[in-house]
């Protein structure tokens, strides 16, 4: 046997992932299936003049734009909760309880308890989300080439209820409401928890427990041990701060891509269902990226992690572009052909499975293993300020559409050609990743 399948936290070899990862991957099936449920009715909701406020676009997307702000940067806070005192499995369970208990605030219709709702939902996602990804890097040993392979197969967990969701509650609101619809988020999320509680012995390899501080310690060392904490922890600011403009571009897809698909798009469906067809193809082109991978990374051609994140940048520019031929080809407000929007979402997807599962697998491997939960939560930090910016979706209605999407696809094309000036560098401060 050799030593990295000897030290392995949960026994994962080089041919073999761990049996954690397929719990997280269910357990964060569920939980995604109750956040982009709310996400794809939240905007929708607020605007409704029957059952919810009659807001104007803008004023739903700035407090989604808000609240994605919020629910990003709490898991800074929960990360630190895990390192620190929690453990990570027992954070995820109690943020589970929060995500629980805001999915069925949501369910009852004023506007105070909306706020209550969404507070509870940010003070679960900081606590369950950080930690979910950090147990999934911490099953692996030091320098497994399994590692990035692992996260994608996670992230196929997280697209698919990211597709099944945005489905099942369109044909709920369909006939039955938005209230009873966002109930059937909170019922996802009590199968996520129990799902942590059932099988907690396969993911308690990865967790951080009193007398247990360093979960790796056993592997042996590679090359990213030589480099000094500071220097690795500044070449991941650096992949946040590029992330920022990905996720100000990716949520898109709850409000103005959802408001086009509503009101532009020539097909039978609300804006709902448009939810589904981004992580659809997430799904999708999962397996055949991480068998293209292997294959490279046999012949030692596999591209490094920041490469990966580059090539996602450039993807999304495309699915922008795409869509402001879109917008001409409806003269900015008409409707068009729905094989418009499939067509950004198919490019999108893959820009997503590109870049975000890389940069979880990244930050795994490269931050300190003290702070490595406060890393992740960094990670999502950067998230909610994409998040936050999302609030560009204002202009919405003072822009052509058009217009708005080229301005989009101009952002992720300039910082993808900024991230490919700077790789070098960037390859230095993180050897053999």
């Amino acid at each position: 046997m050799s030593r990295e399948a000897a030290h392995s936290p949960a026994g994962a070899t080089p041919a073999r992932h761990p049996r954690g990862l397929y719990v997280l991957f269910a357990t964060e099936m569920w939980e995604r299936f109750s956040f982009y449920t709310m996400l794809a009715l939240f905007t929708l909701y607020l605007q409704d003049k029957a059952e919810g406020f009659g807001w104007t676009a803008a004023q739903a997307t700035t407090l989604r734009a808000n609240y994605l702000g919020a629910v990003f940067f709490s898991p800074i806070v929960g990360g630190w909760l895990a390192d620190r005192f929690l453990g990570y499995r027992r954070a995820v369970m109690i943020g589970g309880v929060f995500f629980i208990a805001g999915h069925l605030l949501l369910a009852f219709p004023t506007i105070g308890i909306v706020y209550a709702a969404l507070v509870c939902l940010v003070i679960g996602n900081g606590l369950f989300k950080p930690n979910v990804s950090t147990i999934v890097g911490n099953l692996y040993p030091k320098g497994s080439h399994l590692r990035d392979r692992g996260y994608n197969i996670f992230y196929m967990g997280i697209n698919l209820g990211a597709t099944v969701g945005p489905i099942v509650v369109e044909f709920v609101h369909r006939y039955y409401g938005f209230h009873p619809s966002f109930a059937v988020a909170a019922v996802g999320m009590a199968i996520s928890v129990l799902t942590v509680i059932v099988f907690r012995k396969d993911i308690e390899p990865g967790d951080r427990r009193k007398g247990h501080e360093d979960v790796e310690d056993a592997s042996p060392p590679t090359a990213i041990d030589a480099v000094p904490a500071g220097r690795r922890i500044v070449a991941l600011v650096v992949i946040y701060l590029i992330s920022v403009v990905f996720w100000m571009l990716f949520f898109q897809n709850g409000s103005t891509l959802t408001y086009f698909a509503n009101d532009n798009t020539d097909w039978q469906f609300s804006g709902i269902i448009s939810n589904a067809i981004e992580p659809f193809f997430v799904i999708a082109f999962s397996l055949p990226l991480v068998w293209l991978w292997k294959k490279l990374d046999e012949k030692g051609l596999e591209p490094s992690t920041t490469t990966k994140i580059a090539m996602g940048m450039f993807l999304m520019a495309f699915a922008y572009f795409v869509m402001y031929f879109a917008g001409k080809a409806g003269g900015d407000t008409g409707k068009v052909s729905p094989w418009w929007l499939v067509s950004c979402y198919a490019l999108m997807g893959l820009a997503e499975i590109t870049l975000s599962p890389m940069a979880l697998s990244l930050v795994s491997k490269v931050a300190p293993a003290k702070v490595r939960g406060l890393m992740m939560g960094l990670w999502f930090v950067a998230t909610g300020l994409g998040g936050k910016l999302t609030q560009i979706g204002v202009y919405w209605t003072e822009w052509k559409h058009s217009t708005f999407f080229a301005v989009l696809g101009g952002m992720s094309l300039a910082t993808a050609f900024l991230l490919v000036l700077v790789l070098k560098p960037l390859k230095r401060a993180m050897p053999g990743v």
